[in-house]
């Protein structure tokens, strides 16, 4: 749980309570289960993420710069002492309940273990593809995080599971389709956490993926199919929101952000459809007039819906394509001055439209 977070809900009970809205064994019950609830993050333990970093750069420094001067036996043992003495931190600190510094150890062991794996293979010559290696790597590293329930080891597992990915794109020159496989593994594993940020880390990996097919499906014309995945995907979650508010509520109200990088999945697509794939004028103007229309709707169903995320998303994709459409139709069929006339309008009656929904909502709702 986010130290911020924790000040803003116990000014807002001390509010609450002198209004008369909460008693005050309502407001020690709230105040006791937001302290139990999540892990503590502040600075020191920030700076212990940050510390556990560091140290991994220096023992893998220390370790190539006395290499050949070492044994066989002792840089094995000198690797082994050093993925196990993270672990052993990490178990020193959580007994004495410094959770988050218990995760920087963890983080530092599977570090190690990253390092223990190229080290050794280069000191015995073991072929195969460097991918391999990182594959080895996020499988141990998520085992490490599912076992030990540590968050940032498995936000390093995901990063690994990208960095295979990539890897093995850039030698295949094709998808790599067993990347959905190690996304599943780690996400299903921050669903067990129940660690939101680690479903956001999830939910933007699998959008880049998806984005990604655009530009290796078909020799990179399938953005369409992109933009349609991720149109299909906003309606879901619009239905799943509207629909079944119980089922949202159950899965911790995921509806509102799946919404969000949907949009911006389906943006990506119609993006690049218009100013990748380089279509005819008539074409050109069909496309760019269905992303505004979706763009516009998805900023009034963010409005109506206090959807901050997409809001902004609808405001970054507004911005983009006003800025790029108007690069690559100036001094054509639209001239400049009939460009940005259009484009007042549309901005104008977005306005217009943002304002009655915050006059409607004066009376409870989003202001």
């Amino acid at each position: 749980m986010w130290s911020p977070y924790k000040r803003r809900i116990k000014r807002d009970l001390e509010r609450w309570q002198s209004n008369g809205w909460v008693s005050a064994e309502g407001r020690a019950a709230i105040a006791a289960d937001v302290d139990s609830s999540g892990r503590e993050f502040g600075l020191a333990p920030a700076l212990g993420i940050l510390a556990s970093i560091l140290f991994g750069f220096a023992a893998i420094s220390f370790v190539a710069a006395h290499w050949e001067d070492m044994p066989r036996l002792g840089r094995l043992a000198l690797l082994l002492a050093c993925v196990w003495s993270g672990y052993g931190a990490a178990g020193w600190l959580a007994t004495r309940g410094h959770t988050v510094l218990a995760d920087a150890g963890v983080l530092f062991a599977c570090g190690m273990f990253g390092a223990s794996i190229m080290l050794i293979s280069q000191m015995y010559n073991i072929g195969g593809n460097p991918s391999d290696g990182v594959l080895m790597w996020w499988v141990g590293t998520l085992l490490a995080g599912a076992v030990l329930r540590s968050n940032p080891a498995l936000a390093l597992a995901m990063i690994l599971v990208c960095v295979w990915s990539f890897m093995e794109t850039s030698e295949r020159n094709e998808v790599h389709w067993p990347f959905l496989i190690g996304w599943a593994l780690v996400t299903a594993a921050f669903i067990w956490q129940r660690w939101r940020p680690g479903l956001h880390l999830s939910a933007l990996t699998l959008s880049a993926f998806v984005v990604s097919l655009g530009y290796q499906l078909d020799g990179g014309h399938q953005h369409g199919l992109v933009a349609m995945i991720g149109l299909l995907t906003a309606v879901a979650a619009i239905a799943a929101e509207k629909l079944r508010p119980d089922l949202d509520a159950a899965y911790d109200h995921i509806a509102a952000p799946l919404f969000a990088y949907a949009l911006a999945v389906a943006f990506s697509g119609l993006f690049a459809q218009q100013f990748l794939e380089v279509p005819r004028m008539g074409t050109l103007i069909v496309l760019a007039a269905a992303s505004l229309v979706l763009i516009l709707g998805a900023i009034a169903y963010a409005l109506s819906a206090g959807n901050r995320g997409a809001l902004w998303v609808g405001y970054l994709g507004f911005s983009a394509e006003i800025l790029t459409l108007y690069g690559v139709t100036v001094g054509t069929i639209l001239g400049t001055s009939l460009f940005f006339l259009i484009a007042a309008i549309i901005v104008s009656l977005l306005a217009y439209a943002a304002l009655n929904l915050a006059r409607r909502a004066t009376g409870g709702g989003l202001t």
